[in-house]
């Protein structure tokens, strides 16, 4: 215990000063961390002005780019029926307040996330990082979903595709077989579809560690949050070594669709999810789920939002960041105790834990 006691420390200490190591306002620093230089328009990549005045920016891995550490997800309002408008404004709203990365997937709302944000993509698709995912483990399906994708996102290119949600050795397996998605991906990415590979995954996290050991991906998409290292912890097993490899990071499933916020109130049980379903209200803010993952050696966080106050609310927080220290992270998780199970309903929970 004393020794993992130790690493967690040494661990936390790398990761606070990595997260330290942001950039803030209209200019960014050179590799020595010295003499700042413009901000300049990199042709191979997006490029929102507003980003740099408007929150911290860390590198995302090794694309050279400059990604916020607030990043937009496609869930929530996005991805649900009838909500073109609010979808519309949310987006728009996101990037107008500095986001420069949204991410999405083919299976979210069946298509309906895509086609909210392909709306917008039509006319400012060079001002974010756009990434999606295939849910399908073969060549020729995820091949399809990629045309999908591309069709109901209005754009001819992502610049990332991801691996989605991969949860055992069977679907790692599968992937890696003679006519698995990993084939489509490297296809893609040669005929210039696609520009970076990610894999993505909250479930179980020695499967990932095999993964990015496996194959060089350009970034990884992972659950992580103030309840993480209480069970099947990401932190411990897997972001070291994503963070070793230089793989952007991408941390997710920040406030488990707000059911880790003290402000929500339990719906009865029998009109929740069966998954999701919990009598508990949340325990931490909005403020410490942000700042808890933003604290994190994570290149960006995503979110998904009900409504554009709450986008403007997130956004806010990541413009006054202050990375937290060891013992307030130490206190944020403690208050996520009572809730682990709800903090944590997309782990694998077969352990009798």
């Amino acid at each position: 215990m004393e020794k993992k006691n130790i690493n967690r420390r040494n661990f936390l200490g790398t990761s606070l000063a990595a997260a330290a190591a942001v950039t803030v306002g209209n200019s960014f620093a050179s590799e020595n961390g010295n003499n700042p230089v413009p901000v300049k328009k990199n042709d191979q990549h997006p490029f929102n002005e507003r980003t740099y005045s408007a929150m911290p920016t860390r590198s995302f891995g090794k694309t050279g780019y400059k990604v916020g550490i607030l990043s937009l997800g496609g869930q929530a309002t996005l991805e649900m029926k009838g909500t073109e408008a609010e979808s519309e404004k949310i987006i728009n709203r996101a990037i107008d307040l500095g986001v420069n990365y949204i991410d999405t997937a083919a299976s979210y709302g069946g298509g309906i996330s895509q086609l909210n944000i392909g709306r917008v993509m039509k006319t400012r698709r060079n001002e974010v990082w756009l990434a999606s995912k295939t849910h399908d483990r073969t060549y020729t399906g995820s091949m399809k979903l990629l045309e999908e994708s591309l069709k109901n996102l209005q754009t001819d290119h992502l610049d990332t595709w991801q691996l989605h949600n991969v949860q055992t050795m069977d679907q790692l397996n599968q992937i890696f077989a003679g006519d698995g998605a990993i084939k489509a991906m490297e296809k893609a990415k040669a005929e210039g579809m696609v520009r970076n590979i990610g894999i993505t995954g909250h479930f179980e996290p020695l499967v990932l560690l095999e993964a990015i050991k496996r194959y060089p991906f350009d970034s990884i998409l992972l659950a992580v949050n103030a309840a993480d290292i209480h069970y099947l912890s990401f932190i411990n097993y897997l972001l070291p070594e994503a963070q070793k490899r230089g793989i952007a990071i991408i941390g997710m499933k920040v406030a488990t669709r707000g059911r880790m916020i003290s402000t929500w109130t339990p719906p009865p049980l029998e009109e929740q999810p069966e998954r999701l379903r919990t009598p508990k209200p949340g325990t931490i803010t909005i403020k410490e789920a942000l700042s808890y993952n933003m604290s994190l050696p994570v290149s960006t966080t995503i979110i998904g939002v009900d409504n554009v106050a709450q986008i403007e609310e997130d956004v806010k927080i990541a413009s006054e960041f202050s990375p937290l220290c060891e013992a307030e992270m130490k206190e944020i998780e403690f208050k996520t105790l009572p809730i682990v199970r709800q903090g944590l309903y997309f782990r694998r929970w077969d352990l009798g834990a």
